[in-house]
């Protein structure tokens, strides 16, 4: 069984993701190494705990985790796939009461945010506070069986303490989807199928030098997905800059590469695999 590193606690998000990755594309279910941070993933691949990682990059709702591009760029592990998870937050309770007797409510300041309309509107006298993550909130509030009190977190969550969901799907946004990246050297995808990479790179402080980057990848039809810009410690306005890219051909999308290179300083390639799928697509199997 392959031993995945996910920032959380049985039955997180980050869970599931590494469940659908797996399951879709291995046909079994990896074994998950619990972290309390996503540096601790990269930690545990570096001892030998883990032989692979799940790590979320960004939130349809939320953005970009910003450290997590940093943590790409310091640590030697490239990604090798990704995945798409849509994001379902429920309230759960123990068994046998209603919304009615819930006068609290603990779960992570994530999902506060993306839930606190529905509190607001269908529950505004259950207090909300905050906690270390969603999952170990419900496993806590199992062990506790404390009476009046809710959680919000996965339906993972819920199945594996036994506890009852008093409401489904009450994000404020329903077009809710987490990206996940996997690390995970053992994946060899096929160069013919590699159609979208993550490059991280400099550029020389003088105007017109990110545009020039840009009408490069134009041209040889690269489709800029995410770009995002973060400052280099030390060094006054210079940017690390992290693009997502996809595409049709391996070929343009090393001529583009050489194309970009002279204009650019500082290249690192932080992984080229395929795409993630929709969720109405089905899986290929990986090699």
């Amino acid at each position: 069984m392959k031993r995945v590193a996910i920032q959380g606690f049985s039955g997180c998000f980050h869970e599931e993701a590494a469940m659908k990755f797996y399951e879709e594309h291995f046909k079994s279910s990896p074994g998950i190494v619990e972290c309390s941070t996503f540096d601790d993933l990269f930690q545990a691949m570096d001892a030998g705990e883990a032989d692979a990682a799940v790590m979320a990059i960004e939130n349809t709702i939320s953005g970009g985790l910003i450290p997590n591009y940093d943590l790409l760029r310091r640590n030697p592990q490239k990604i090798k796939g990704e995945v798409y998870l849509h994001i379902h937050q429920n309230l759960m309770a123990l068994p046998g009461q209603s919304i009615e007797d819930i006068k609290e409510v603990r779960t992570h300041y994530m999902a506060i945010n993306q839930t606190r309309a529905f509190f607001e509107r269908r529950c505004p006298w259950i207090k909300l506070i905050e906690s270390e993550d969603t999952a170990k909130s419900a496993a806590e509030l199992a062990e506790s069986g404390l009476k009046g009190v809710g959680a919000v977190a996965s339906t993972l969550a819920a199945e594996r303490f036994g506890l009852e969901i008093l409401q489904p799907s009450i994000e404020t946004y329903k077009q809710n989807y987490t990206r996940f990246l996997i690390l995970d050297d053992s994946i060899r995808v096929p160069k013919e199928e590699i159609n979208k990479a993550t490059l991280c790179f400099t550029l020389p402080h003088k105007p017109g030098s990110l545009a020039h980057i840009l009408t490069i990848l134009s041209f040889y039809d690269m489709n800029l997905t995410r770009i995002q810009s973060l400052p280099i410690p030390g060094m006054k306005w210079q940017y690390f800059f992290y693009v997502d890219i996809k595409f049709d051909s391996y070929e343009r999308y090393t001529q583009a590469l050489s194309a970009a290179r002279p204009l650019i300083e500082d290249l690192d390639v932080l992984g080229e695999y395929r795409s993630g799928l929709g969720p109405n697509k089905k899986a290929d199997t990986l090699l």
